[in-house]
């Protein structure tokens, strides 16, 4: 039988081959720089930190920065840094709680400044895109990486007490705060789904992404665009295969990337392969 953190790298690895996903790579799609060879070597490196999320003597916040340092270790650069923030705590959630969202809640409140500190550490293995934080957070910048940590250290901050400042404007911090909404409710669908596990996620992805315009998207390209997308994700499941398809080639001609709802997607294949026992 698998155990949690593998489930949770087998998660990454069918999340990637999912075909088609608009926007993001996936077996036919690749973006300038980043191909699916990336996502595979990102996913298997980030065994460690997984493995590491499932010893309550170990911190989330290190198993998290752990993870994200061996998925960094492929030339692509940063290929699931939000899906492993939203894996890592539902690994440990399944290890010391269990894997609901009570049980998520648990974890996120039981986090410490010293997880936060790691957070930021995080960041120095990989290039993320971030928005320019509130004025009062500028110090949080989390584009300064470890050397943020003092700042953490001064203010007193926890893992999820920063999260709760980022998720008005950050789909995964949202669901840090929210007992991780969205990620059991892709869980359901995949599921209560038919067909092969990749299937079942390439359509999970694109029903999330209809439902709520990508916080990803929106960083980087605006709210406009992020609800464009949104509808036309709407458009694209109700006009069958071949629509879905040139929504596909649309976005990657457009440089758009549902980064956000890929994260999510991943998170619900965890907890499809661990709490439902769905075998691939």
């Amino acid at each position: 039988m698998r155990t949690p953190a593998q489930n949770a790298e087998l998660a990454l690895l069918v999340e990637v081959t999912g075909t088609p996903k608009p926007g993001n790579v996936d077996r036919k799609h690749d973006l300038p720089g980043l191909r699916f060879e990336h996502f595979l070597a990102g996913a298997v490196g980030a065994q460690n930190g997984l493995r590491m999320a499932l010893d309550p003597e170990r911190g989330v916040g290190t198993a998290f920065e752990r993870s994200i340092e061996g998925m960094a270790d492929q030339s692509g650069g940063n290929t699931q840094f939000g899906a492993l923030l939203t894996l890592v705590p539902l690994v440990r959630a399944t290890a010391t709680e269990e894997l609901t969202r009570d049980g998520a809640r648990t974890v996120v409140g039981g986090t410490t400044v010293d997880d936060a500190a790691e957070f930021y550490r995080a960041f120095d293995h990989v290039e993320v895109r971030a928005g320019d934080p509130p004025e009062e957070m500028d110090d949080l910048d989390v584009r300064r990486g470890s050397e943020a940590v003092p700042a953490v250290r001064e203010r007193g901050l926890t893992l999820a007490e920063l999260m709760e400042k980022s998720a008005d404007r950050d789909g995964i911090a949202q669901e840090w705060t929210n007992g991780f909404e969205r990620t059991f409710q892709a869980a359901d669908l995949i599921a209560d789904g038919d067909g092969p596990l990749p299937d079942r996620a390439a359509a999970t992805f694109l029903y999330l992404l209809s439902r709520e315009p990508d916080q990803h998207i929106a960083k980087k390209h605006g709210n406009g665009t992020a609800r464009s997308v949104m509808v036309r994700a709407q458009e694209a499941r109700e006009g069958g295969p071949e629509l879905v398809e040139a929504f596909a080639e649309s976005l990657l001609r457009a440089g758009i990337n549902p980064g956000t709802t890929a994260d999510l997607t991943a998170g619900g294949l965890y907890v499809a392969l661990e709490r439902d026992r769905i075998e691939p």
